[in-house]
């Protein structure tokens, strides 16, 4: 399969990749930016520098995401779409032997497979297939990932297993939800899904893929509190349930049907939960629920409830100090008999100003307070609280 001739931004990328002294210089740099601008332009073409201070940046701000930031190759929207390290090495643990990774983007997604197999990462842009190649290098995998260029209509091979990101910034609009308007679009995966033994495809949480892949297991995966994305696994590769919620970095999971459990409701016990924005986009608040003991507080709330504290990734725990009307001057009081002295405002279906009610709330205390607006048996009530503390 012959590759197309390079483009301008492909060989800026390779000319900045040949010059590390100028990425040296700008990260040794303490100084005023503006100076160090000066002095770059003065020894190096001006397209390198802003490349190189662009990179830099990122590079700082990828070090939440990323064990070796400071060795890897990016843009903006690189980066931005690349898959978390920890989400990327998870969803590698299903896959074993030879994978085809479409749309690669920077490798992430390649670096991690390549632990369990040889890697024919594809993307058709020429940028996406030289910060693979450099991000497997700095991840010491380069052996084990063969770099394609091309689209994914000029990949006739079909055999293994696939890990496909769609792109869902394919015009100026900006970013999509919907896999309809992803590149390649809703018909064209479905193909590929029926092409390939098994495998995975990588959306947003926030999309449209419900009941769009029969027979698929739907897997939310949730890093540190926030929801990081949805995997779509399909043949081989799918698990027996319809959902499934995952938190990391623990491990912890949970698979099911949104509707074969129904959880109890009961009034406020004194511990509150707030469920991962995995268990809830996955709609398994009721089996959580039903398997640590937990009720509801109400049919249209998340929040979960109990007497005896429950210790899990799956919801945030807080302790219950009192149960008020959602009337200010009840809440205001019982804030106050708390001592907080900073706070924390939770809601999820009852409309409320915090920033207003925050105002007229009597902070003189020390201790940090959360008060948590929820609809408890139809009424809307108040929950002064505060945070257990995590032990894992």
């Amino acid at each position: 399969m012959s590759s197309p001739p390079e483009t301008d931004e492909a060989s800026l990328w390779r000319r900045l990749h040949a010059c590390p002294q100028i990425l040296e210089r700008i990260a040794a740099f303490d100084g005023p930016a503006l100076r160090l601008q000066t002095q770059l332009r003065q020894e190096f073409p001006d397209e390198l520098v802003r490349k190189a201070l662009t990179l830099v940046d990122l590079r700082q701000r990828a070090v939440a995401k990323f064990s070796r930031a400071e060795h890897m190759w990016f843009d903006r929207t690189g980066y931005e779409q690349a898959t978390p390290e920890l989400v990327a090495a998870h969803k590698a643990q299903r896959f074993s032997g030879d994978v085809w990774d479409f749309c690669c983007g920077i490798g992430g997604d390649a670096i991690a497979l390549a632990a369990r197999g040889a890697v024919r990462a594809v993307d058709v842009n020429p940028s996406a297939c030289l910060w693979t190649e450099w991000n497997a290098q700095a991840y010491g995998v380069h052996d084990s990932i063969e770099t394609v260029r091309a689209s994914i209509e000029d990949v006739p091979q079909r055999d293994g297993l696939l890990h496909i990101d769609p792109d869902r910034r394919p015009g100026p609009q900006g970013r999509t939800l919907r896999l309809e308007d992803a590149i390649p679009p809703l018909p064209v995966l479905r193909q590929l899904m029926s092409d390939f033994r098994g495998g995975a495809v990588k959306f947003s949480p926030a999309g449209n893929f419900m009941d769009k892949f029969p027979g698929s297991e739907i897997e939310l995966i949730s890093l540190r509190g926030e929801c990081k994305e949805a995997t779509i696994w399909f043949g081989e590769l799918a698990g027996p349930h319809l959902f499934r919620a995952t938190m990391l970095p623990s491990g912890e999971t949970i698979g099911g049907h949104p509707l074969e459990s129904i959880a109890q409701q009961r009034p406020p016990g004194r511990f509150l939960y707030d469920p991962d924005p995995a268990i809830v986009r996955a709609g398994l608040v009721d089996l959580l629920a039903e398997r640590r003991g937990l009720a509801r507080l109400d049919s249209e709330e998340e929040y979960l409830t109990s007497d005896e504290l429950v210790t899990t990734s799956f919801a945030r725990a807080f302790e219950v100090l009192d149960v008020t009307p959602n009337n200010p001057r009840d809440f205001r009081r019982a804030v106050a008999h708390a001592e907080f002295g900073q706070i924390e405002i939770k809601c999820r279906h009852v409309p409320v100003d915090a920033q207003r009610i925050r105002r007229k709330l009597p902070l003189n205390g020390m201790q940090p307070g959360v008060l948590v607006f929820a609809r408890v048996d139809g009424k809307t009530r108040a929950l002064v609280c505060r945070r257990v503390a995590r032990k894992f």
